[in-house]
């Protein structure tokens, strides 16, 4: 039947079909062996369906947590530290508790994830962490700061891990980098919306609320307010969704065929858990997300820290950071569409890595002195290329993981690691190394050149890794070489190029059992 020896009740369904067991959800709509035609056209257009509905929410929800997040650098440029009493590393550990908590919570997101609904789950992360950032403008003192901002983050920690895991669900992998580039991108849009949120709310002249509290309680309550409208739009897989019509939903299916990374079920396999964590490439995926994170937290938590400290004022400083949110969201969405023509993201994800080295080292050699500033501003811009990696990252992730299990813990796991590089990012400045902060800069800078060390070292692994994939097809009878249609620009039926003579199984066979990676033989990693 497959090379994986498969679980098949002794029952069959209305149409006469095997029921196979631990499969994903789509093969009842699909079936075991049956194939489902379908055009360029048809998948462009249900591409077309999900984007409006789907994608949409996703960008919307994304930036509201990135804005959400952001938010307190321009609190601390509008006052918050002097209001709130903060001294020495306090302000730190308020930038690190956040990360801490979704640290602490990424075991119990990779469950939820798996069990609980989609259109659930989204939406009460949404409220949970709405509710804590309007809580943040109550707040007195570092106490209060510290819990507010537990909550933030214990409720955003599920946030990327899920967003990855819809997206590989809902989208070939040639149409991945750009989707996560559209919703990673809001990073930028965020930046910049914050910017000038905070520029405008701060001029509001109140005897009740301080500049800081004014916009946490407004970008708190629009996060509140959005939640039931998620839960209104979003659907929770494919066979469920309301926007695609039934004879769309096995087409939207079948597109994905060639992925071999499945389109998800309710099922929490531990095999999947044990299969990752003896894998080298998950603690690859580990190193690469948390150093990159070291350098996403520092500008987030002390970008406008930083700009302060080139001699500008608070309102300066904060219109100064609106260049940096539109270099983001440039850079991001100009390295996914760089990795998804020239399919070869660790060469493009290291080459973004050398502007970032290039703009740590202006910030720490220049002085600073006015007849500098230029030179200044556009070393802290080229910071702006390190937002270019987490979409790559998360793309490589997801088109390089098949299990839904498996795949809400590898991006749980990375997402605990962008956490623990975010809790280290704010600890390495300190304020007394204030305005130039050169121990914090020299310790980005080595750890972007060993970043850029472990991107070909992943690169190569999984050269590696596809070729212990051709020696197993051969084992089991198959052809070595396997034309991956998922990464073609245009849709073609996964068996297209793949059909052997007197083959007892066709390829995409396996794509919807929800097998691992190193389960299918079929399965093709990208680099």
């Amino acid at each position: 039947m497959t090379s994986i020896e498969l679980e098949v009740k002794s029952t069959y369904d209305a149409a006469g079909k095997p029921v196979v067991a631990h499969a994903d959800d789509a093969l009842d709509v699909v079936g075991f062996s049956e194939r489902v035609e379908l055009t360029d056209e048809d998948s462009k257009r249900i591409v077309r369906k999900t984007d409006r509905v789907i994608l949409t929410v996703l960008v919307w929800v994304y930036f509201l947590q990135i804005l959400d997040k952001s938010v307190l650098g321009y609190g601390a440029t509008f006052g918050l530290q002097t209001d709130t009493h903060l001294h020495g590393n306090e302000y730190s550990l308020i930038g690190s508790i956040a990360p801490i908590a979704q640290l602490a919570w990424q075991p119990f997101s990779s469950f939820l994830i798996v069990k609980v609904p989609h259109r659930i789950l989204m939406p009460a992360l949404c409220l949970g962490w709405g509710i804590a950032q309007t809580s943040m403008a109550a707040c007195h003192d570092f106490k209060g700061l510290m819990a507010a901002r537990f909550f933030l983050g214990l409720f955003e920690a599920g946030c990327l891990p899920l967003f990855s895991v819809i997206t590989s669900q809902w989208y070939r992998r040639a149409e991945q980098p750009i989707r996560i580039a559209a919703w990673y991108g809001t990073n930028g849009a965020a930046t910049i919306i914050a910017a000038a949120l905070s520029y405008g709310l701060a001029h509001i002249k109140s005897n009740i609320l301080q500049e800081w509290q004014i916009i946490f309680l407004f970008v708190g309550l629009v996060t509140i307010v959005s939640s039931p409208i998620v839960y209104w739009r979003l659907d929770n897989d494919i066979p469920s969704a309301r926007f695609l019509t039934e004879e769309e939903k096995p087409q939207a299916i079948e597109r994905l065929r060639a992925n071999q990374t499945g389109t998800g079920n309710r099922e929490y396999k531990f095999k999947h858990i044990t299969e990752a964590a003896l894998e080298p490439k998950t603690y690859l995926w580990i190193g690469m997300a948390m150093l990159l994170n070291v350098g996403a937290s520092v500008t987030n938590t002390f970008g406008p820290l930083i700009l302060n400290g080139l001699g500008f004022d608070k309102y300066t400083t904060t219109l100064l950071n609106m260049p940096f949110g539109a270099i983001q969201i440039i850079v991001i969405l100009l390295a996914s569409y760089l990795a998804q023509k020239a399919r070869i993201k660790g060469a493009i994800l290291a080459a973004f890595i050398l502007p970032v080295v290039a703009g740590l080292a202006v910030l720490y050699v220049l002085p600073r002195t006015h007849n500098v500033q230029g030179p200044l501003i556009l070393g802290y811009y080229l910071l702006a290329f390190l937002f270019g990696g987490n979409p790559l990252i998360v793309t490589w992730i997801v088109g390089n993981t098949a299990g839904t299990t498996k795949k809400s813990v590898i991006m749980s796991v990375y997402n605990a690691a962008s956490s623990a590089g975010n809790i280290i990012g704010p600890l390495l400045f300190n304020k007394k190394d204030a305005p130039a902060y050169h121990p914090g800069l020299r310790g980005c800078l080595g750890i972007f050149i060993a970043l850029f060390c472990i991107v070909f070292i992943q690169w190569f692994n999984l050269i590696y890794l596809n070729r212990l994939q051709q020696r197993k097809r051969v084992r089991n009878g198959k052809k070595a070489q396997v034309v991956d249609h998922s990464m073609q620009s245009h849709y073609h039926a996964a068996d297209e190029g793949n059909v052997e003579e007197q083959a007892q199984v066709r390829i995409g066979d396996n794509a919807f059992l929800d097998l691992t990676d190193r389960e299918n033989d079929e399965f093709v990693y990208i680099y």
